[in-house]
């Protein structure tokens, strides 16, 4: 028994670091909005070395992915295959767009970063949110 649950915490807390990812960008578009989250919309490829690097480091980081699964709805989607809008053209790849609930792009990244450099960056673009969203109420 003492095994099971061994493995089961275990199991659970490899689990835990993992970004919540949408199915597609209507859901992730849908889910900000319910949940009054920033839009957040990695475009990669499937051959390309700096979006693994990414994928592998930087989005594994215990922080950046607390952080997009407490502060953004978020999905991955591949370049010339997945639909998205027209807006979010991804001249090159990996592209980190973050977007308000409602579509409009407060941040893009391109290439690879660092967790420090992630992490950074998605302080401004939660201040640029706030912003974002005191023009809106004021209005």
């Amino acid at each position: 028994m003492r095994i099971l649950l061994l493995i089961a915490l275990v199991i659970g807390s490899l689990c835990a670091n993992e970004i919540k990812w949408n199915d597609s960008f209507e859901a992730a578009k849908s889910n900000a909005q319910k949940e009054d989250k920033i839009l957040y919309v990695l475009i990669t490829s499937e051959t390309c070395r700096w979006c693994r690097k990414l994928e592998a480091l930087t989005l594994e980081d215990k922080r950046v992915t607390a952080n997009l699964n407490n502060n953004y709805s978020a999905v991955a989607l591949t370049r010339d295959k997945d639909s998205y809008p027209p807006c979010l053209k991804a001249p090159m790849v990996p592209m980190s767009y973050f977007l308000t609930p409602d579509g409009t792009v407060l941040y893009s990244v391109p290439g690879y970063w660092s967790e420090e450099d992630y992490l950074s960056m998605m302080k401004d673009v939660e201040r640029k949110y706030r912003k974002y969203k005191s023009v809106q109420n004021q209005k």
